[in-house]
């Protein structure tokens, strides 16, 4: 933390527990440590508010890929990520009770895996927001409105239960075309590795190539 930051958060500690002693810390329930220059938590937040804390605003700072920290908030219900260094690889600990997740402004480059492993950790998202990465196409990046739906209809397709993606409302059409889409090869071309569509189309031309060939033989034993 900054020494701004430690003088705020002491501050705010010393006035609560003036007010209600020791069991103020039963009712902090939401914290803020934005633009502190954290790449890590604090041990001793972890400490003494890990069990109580259900919102945490920890926006505008160096957190990557040293998110582990994050499983020790039993009680997470909202995380502000935003303009952080949170990328493609970074991996969220398991968090089944958090519905709030904003990770404007970082620097996740490709959907793929990603939002995969972002369901993986995280399933019962309600709310979710990624505007400002290259990840998620908008004018302002150079995506047009293809890619646009393209996306939205990605991300849905992988979380079912949210209800505001981005700055929209989720709306029952747009999950009910996510669904019969997500099979579809518009999504599976978004969503595959080249190395694993390579892999697929061979697959694919080897089955066909056999059919061809039993058939071919069928029809020259008919003939004989």
């Amino acid at each position: 933390m900054t020494c701004l930051g430690t003088l705020v958060f002491a501050d705010k500690h010393s006035r609560q527990s003036s007010i209600a002693g020791d069991s103020s810390k039963k009712q902090v329930d939401s914290l803020s440590l934005a633009f502190e220059d954290l790449f890590t938590m604090p041990y001793n937040i972890i400490q003494d508010y890990s069990l109580t804390i259900q919102h945490l605003d920890i926006s505008n700072n160096m957190f990557s890929r040293n998110l582990q920290f994050l499983s020790e908030f039993d009680n997470l219900k909202s995380v502000n990520l935003d303009h952080n260094k949170i990328d493609d690889v970074t991996v969220f600990p398991n968090m089944p009770n958090l519905e709030l997740l904003w990770l404007n402004h970082n620097c996740i480059k490709n959907l793929y895996p990603f939002i995969k492993n972002l369901h993986r950790s995280i399933p019962n998202l309600k709310y979710l927001c990624l505007m400002g990465n290259e990840a998620a196409p908008s004018y302002l990046n150079g995506g047009d409105f293809c890619d646009y739906i393209r996306y939205r209809l990605y991300v849905l397709s992988w979380f079912p239960h949210l209800v505001h993606l981005d700055d929209r409302i989720v709306t029952e059409q747009q999950l009910l075309q996510a669904r019969k889409l997500f099979k579809q090869s518009l999504l599976e071309d978004f969503a595959m590795p080249e190395c694993i569509k390579d892999l697929h189309n061979k697959i694919i031309y080897s089955k066909s190539s056999v059919s061809d060939r039993q058939r071919i033989s069928d029809g020259t034993n008919l003939i004989v």
